[in-house]
């Protein structure tokens, strides 16, 4: 009987639990998963800035070629790269006038806005007298 009673303990310790290793490892998994996914998000959240950056340079830029199509032919002229208002001092704004391009009596206007110095957006439009 005494025999019987060592064998029922042995089996009892056997299942006692997680050992030291399987711990271990399960943490280094959950440490790489882990990793992963706060590159993942610092990726996204990059990509989102880019994104809201280059969405409100088109928005300034379509807003300039409005401007512009509702001047006189006469009076529609390049601009030097000039700081936009305080609420947009992060970007710059330039146009650039082509007379008698693409053909005589037209204009080919390029307006142009820059972020961070090296970023830009470039919309195109063409007028005719």
């Amino acid at each position: 009987m005494k025999s019987m009673n060592i064998m029922n303990m042995h089996k009892a310790n056997n299942n006692s639990g997680f050992t030291l290793m399987e711990v271990l490892v399960a943490m280094l998994i959950l440490s790489v998963g882990l990793l992963g996914t706060a590159a993942l998000i610092t990726g996204i959240i990059n990509s989102n800035k880019l994104s809201n950056r280059i969405s409100t340079a088109t928005v300034l830029a379509q807003d300039k070629i409005e401007e512009i199509k509702g001047l006189n032919y006469s009076s529609v002229v390049s601009e030097t790269k000039a700081p936009m208002p305080s609420l947009y001092a992060h970007y710059e704004r330039e146009v650039i006038v082509t007379p008698n391009s693409p053909s005589s009596g037209m204009k080919t206007v390029n307006v142009t806005v820059y972020w961070e110095s090296s970023k830009s957006v470039v919309l195109q439009t063409i007028l005719a007298q």
